[in-house]
């Protein structure tokens, strides 16, 4: 083989580990939205919140990881309880659930729920400060 036939093959290889090592985890504080194919409030969402979340000051705090439901619950996340319903939005902080909302009605009753969960996360790390 020559030098540089194994230059690259190595690059390729060292480029796949890579991919496999920065897979998305659960980072410090984040968002997951469990969906499925076909779910019309999901589709709702996505119309509605989707377009601007990155850019708001929740979505900030908490980037959105999209989950599909027939994947099962991420290996690097703890679940108060197993996820049934889509759209389900779960609060994640450092890889378990500190709040969830079940549902979406409208774009004024999820940014209404997920600032009160948010609000009620950063009261609870205030007040577990010494």
């Amino acid at each position: 083989m020559r030098p540089s036939a194994c230059l690259m093959l190595a690059a390729g290889l060292l480029a796949g580990g890579l991919s496999v090592a920065l897979a998305p985890a659960a980072s410090a504080r984040e968002l997951l939205m469990f969906e499925r194919k076909g779910c019309a409030y999901c589709l709702k969402f996505d119309h509605d919140v989707a377009p601007i979340y990155e850019k708001t000051d929740e979505g900030q705090r908490a980037p959105l990881r999209r989950v599909d439901l027939s994947d099962g619950t991420p290996g690097d996340v703890m679940l108060a309880a197993p996820v049934r319903f889509t759209p389900t939005f779960v609060l994640v902080d450092e890889g378990r659930e500190v709040g969830r909302i079940t549902g979406y009605a409208s774009d004024e009753a999820f940014w209404g729920l997920l600032g009160s969960m948010q609000d009620t996360m950063t009261d609870r790390m205030a007040g577990a400060r010494p």
